[in-house]
């Protein structure tokens, strides 16, 4: 396979899977970036293989090989020559590396995503080369596993608000462009990804079998057909309005793209006149409007119907959002996780809870309107405990018996006896006894940081993750909550 590789350090290679959102299209590598020989020969041949082979989308090495740079800068930095020199010494440094790299493009520090990103690139890299060429990489392992796993992550889905749904949906009926028209109500009837979304097919609605209609697509994240997707009838229609609308123009495309829905013709610039299939970036355009310079060139749909946020701003709305939307309503509703996780098409449950799924406020302050939280302790008084003797017993134990790891129990002992709940330390933060306070802010966080890596560990299945994810809902809801009171504090 290396022996094939190209000659040189500036490669062309074309995405020749069929089934890929980029099929056709050319990537220009270019590798001469990297001084050391050997740390060069190890990035080509992770390329190359995994390119002939398949193994990933050529989009993304050519994402992996962009994302290397850094990681080579600051291998220069340091004079390593040689992947098989690092240890886990470097890593940190690496890390430390990132925390403070601030970015020649935008000119700020890297966001804490970005800065994960990079690692878990190097990571892949370097797990690749142990397999494939382990004389040139470290015999020993250099991650712990801890790096990046949840530590400053938003503890909340950046979902649609129900308001600006509403708003959306309002629009959608003068919305002339019929790609965003139709293409918005695919997004929120599926959850389906962009990409996936734009290059459905004439073919993707058929009816259902007993009623209704089902829609099918090519999942090319995990590079597999979805099994037929029972819809609401208005996703259904806004496929055929798709279909009756590019007749015309699918009859004009060449064969690669004729069979697509999300085709048009170019009206403007160097590809003026022909028809061709709408990209991503395209599709974010024409939903936000195309700003250069930080000056808005051509308005998007948020700006023709006046879509704002809170604050009175544009909203900011991604095609992405529409996903994280579906799962937070259906988790609202208290659809079961695991039908979640098939309809999103993750391997994982975990994922589904940990990036997309959420309860809205509305549902959630009814879920957790147990919690008991309060400013300061000292405070607590008959609003709080309404029972005389209960109170009495807490102002005089609350440094003492009423005191917990985590917080405070108003009244943990009845008729002589201590409650089970507490010996057994199960299901405390929903109890209306429990009571906790910022003090405890770091605790909650650690906690949560703990149930979060065994969830992600987890190697027993769904039945042992359903035993972590309800704590793991009540804590984010605790960390939040506790968080505004030391803002407010402060």
């Amino acid at each position: 396979m290396a022996s094939k590789m190209p000659n040189g350090d500036k490669w062309e290679l074309i995405d020749n899977d069929s089934n890929s959102q980029w099929y056709g299209k050319k990537f220009k590598f270019d590798f001469s970036y990297i001084e050391s020989d050997s740390i060069k020969n190890v990035i080509k041949s992770f390329i190359w293989r995994n390119y002939k082979e398949g193994n990933n989308s050529l989009c993304k090495l050519y994402r992996d090989t962009n994302r290397f740079k850094l990681f080579n800068e600051f291998l220069a930095t340091n004079n390593i020559t040689s992947l098989n020199q690092l240890t886990n010494n470097e890593i940190i440094l690496f890390i430390s590396f990132l925390k403070i790299y601030i970015s020649k493009k935008t000119n700020n520090a890297l966001t804490y995503r970005t800065q994960k990103t990079h690692l878990d690139t190097v990571k892949a890299i370097i797990r690749w080369g142990q397999l494939y060429m382990p004389n040139e990489l470290p015999k020993i392992e250099i991650f712990t596993g801890n790096e990046y796993i949840g530590v400053n992550r938003k503890l909340k889905i950046n979902f649609i608000p129900d308001e600006i749904l509403e708003n959306i949906n309002k629009a959608l009926i003068n919305e002339d462009n019929p790609y965003i028209k139709y293409g918005i109500i695919i997004l929120q009837s599926t959850g389906m990804r962009i990409g996936d979304m734009l290059k459905l097919t004439t073919d993707s609605v058929k009816p259902h079998l007993i009623s209704g209609y089902t829609l099918t697509w090519y999942d090319h994240k995990n590079r597999k057909e979805r099994h037929p997707m029972p819809v609401p009838n208005e996703c259904a229609i806004a496929v055929k309005k798709l279909i009756e609308y590019t007749k015309k123009l699918r009859e004009q495309a060449n064969n690669s793209i004729k069979d697509y829905l999300f085709i048009h013709k170019v009206s403007k610039g160097r590809d003026f006149g022909e028809i061709i299939k709408i990209n991503a970036t395209s599709y974010s355009y024409w939903l936000n409007g195309h700003n250069r310079n930080g000056k808005l060139e051509a308005k998007g749909f948020v700006h023709k119907h006046n879509i704002l946020d809170i604050n009175g701003e544009y909203y900011n709305l991604t095609a992405h959002q529409f996903r994280k939307t579906l799962a937070t309503d259906m988790l609202s509703k208290g659809t079961d996780l695991k039908a979640i996780q098939e309809v999103l098409g993750h391997s994982s449950a975990q994922t589904t809870t940990k990036y997309y799924a959420d309860v809205k406020d509305k549902e959630r302050a009814e879920v957790f309107k147990n919690i008991g939280i309060i400013g300061n302790i000292n405070k607590v008084d008959e609003m709080v405990i309404t029972d005389k003797e209960d109170l009495i017993w807490f102002k005089e134990n609350k440094y003492t018996g009423a005191r917990m790891e985590d917080g405070y129990c108003t009244n943990p002992c009845t008729d002589g006896k201590i409650c089970d709940r507490l010996l057994k330390r199960q299901k405390c933060y929903t109890c209306s006894r429990y009571i906790t306070t910022p003090e405890y802010l770091q605790a909650h966080k650690n906690h949560l940081v703990e149930l979060e890596k065994q969830l992600e560990e987890n190697i027993y299945g769904d039945h042992y993750a359903e035993h972590f994810l309800p704590t793991i809902e009540i804590l984010k809801e605790i960390v939040k909550r506790l968080e505004e009171i030391q803002d407010d504090n402060n």
